[in-house]
């Protein structure tokens, strides 16, 4: 069986590692997230904040790929299964149900609040152990904070 090797090595791998399994575990949480008050959002502003959501997915599973190869890249198992997703979640989750559309927007932008400011603590870390790596978080960050923005500027 072949192995795939790393071009980092102790500190700067495990640094890496994390960073890289917790903006996954963000990342495939957030596209979850995302499609459940996207099927279950209700209310005056149904139309704008249904499809606000889909971009919102549509980043989130397009960047969890580009992260989970990042990691392949580096020799580093990524772990997306949903027991780990559901054990590692820092995002909190919408209620079931319906959900009217404030609320939805609200909790949103309070989500995407989180994942950016775990996105730049990352940022912060690999700064020395991995500037590759670095710069896929500052991409993925900016997305997410113009997306921040948008669901701000609809409550």
């Amino acid at each position: 069986m072949a192995t795939i090797t790393s071009p980092l090595s102790g500190d700067a791998k495990s640094t890496t590692a994390k960073c890289l399994q917790g903006a996954l575990m963000d990342l495939i949480d957030l596209s979850l997230v995302g499609k459940q008050m996207h099927w279950n959002v209700i209310g005056p502003n149904f139309r704008s904040v249904h499809l606000q959501l889909d971009e919102v997915v549509a980043l989130a599973r397009t960047h969890t790929d580009t992260i989970a190869e990042r990691m392949s890249a580096l020799g580093i198992n990524a772990d997306g299964r949903a027991a780990t997703v559901a054990k590692a979640t820092e995002l909190a989750q919408p209620e079931s149900g319906w959900i009217e559309s404030g609320k939805v927007v609200s909790g949103m932008t309070d989500i995407l609040g989180g994942v950016s400011r775990r996105m730049r603590e990352r940022i912060d870390l690999t700064e020395e152990s991995d500037p590759a790596t670095q710069d896929l978080l500052i991409a993925i960050t900016q997305d997410i904070e113009k997306q921040h923005w948008m669901f701000q500027a609809m409550s």
